[in-house]
């Protein structure tokens, strides 16, 4: 995936987004002893940067493709972005959502148009349902990070970051299906000047972690961390992007994601969901590795159900 393929996207898709501001924070900068430039992706279209690749992907298709539909499994943000990218594109979409998905998310689903179909939370349940979709109806499925069209999507908020604050050392992104993290490594790496890319996982879905120690995609058991958007794992079109531009992945534990997501609620007076605060969870925790560095972090979305907060 080249810097043109990212340019080519990013134009496409603009008439869809929003261009999504850059802010700091003297007390956290003090705390790290760094600068850091937050991405705030939680104040784009759904709430999270999953509008870029759910909005490329479905312009990528056929007029064929797209009278039958699209369809695609998702805790709840790619639920949310394929939803409003399809009825703003005039797609039927068809979202498979585990039966523990916020309910914040599922309303938000149901308000862009998107047709839910409850399932087992388990990836192999997800996929059972999506293929069922997919004989009866013919609709196109859309994977929600292990898709080279929905990469490239996702990596366009960090070039927006990168052209905005072009000579950053450090970007850090949350890990969970590996989109986000393997689009943003391809725009450091198209983009940036010597940028490395680290990302924040938890310990409870720590299977990219293992994945860069043992060279090939593991699998998690269990998945219970608060940080509902990274309980899913790797795929094949992600992970060599990983592997090839990915420095280092910093696992944090869930009471290092609850104070990190307290901390940038009182601090910066912005709200952010605990599989964003996973990133700045990870720059909080190895502070001396990052001291006297330009750190942008990409706070990759705000749905949180403020009913059943952590803290």
């Amino acid at each position: 995936m080249t810097k043109e393929n990212l340019i080519a996207c990013h134009n496409r898709i603009k008439p869809y987004i929003h261009k999504t501001p850059v802010l700091n924070s003297r007390l956290i900068n003090n705390l790290v002893g760094a600068e850091l430039f937050f991405k705030c992706e939680n104040f784009q279209k759904t709430g999270a940067y999953k509008m870029r690749g759910a909005t490329n992907a479905i312009m990528l298709l056929t007029n064929e493709q797209k009278t039958k539909g699209v369809v695609t499994h998702s805790s709840g943000n790619f639920a949310q972005a394929l939803s409003l990218a399809a009825q703003s594109l005039d797609v039927k979409a068809t979202i498979i959502m585990p039966s523990n998905s916020p309910k914040v998310k599922k309303d938000a689903v149901k308000e862009y148009g998107g047709h839910i179909i409850t399932c087992e939370p388990t990836i192999e349940a997800r996929e059972a349902a999506a293929n069922h979709v997919i004989k009866k109806s013919g609709a196109t499925f859309i994977h929600p990070s292990n898709d080279p069209n929905v990469i490239l999507g996702q990596g366009t908020a960090c070039m927006e970051l990168l052209n905005e604050i072009p000579n950053l050392d450090v970007v850090c992104c949350p890990i969970g299906g590996g989109g986000l993290i393997a689009g943003s490594a391809l725009s450091a790496h198209h983009f940036g000047q010597h940028c490395n890319v680290f990302g924040g996982e938890p310990f409870e879905a720590d299977d990219a972690y293992r994945s860069l120690r043992s060279g090939k995609i593991e699998t998690n058991k269990t998945a219970n961390t608060i940080a509902d958007g990274l309980r899913t794992q790797l795929g094949h079109h992600n992970f060599p992007i990983i592997r090839e531009h990915v420095k280092e992945i910093i696992r944090v534990t869930e009471q290092e994601i609850v104070q990190a997501m307290r901390y940038v609620w009182e601090r910066m007076k912005i709200i952010i969901e605990p599989s964003s605060a996973v990133a700045v969870a990870a720059i909080l925790k190895e502070k001396e590795q990052f001291k006297n560095k330009k750190v942008g972090i990409v706070i990759s979305g705000g749905n949180v159900d403020v009913n059943r907060l952590p803290f």
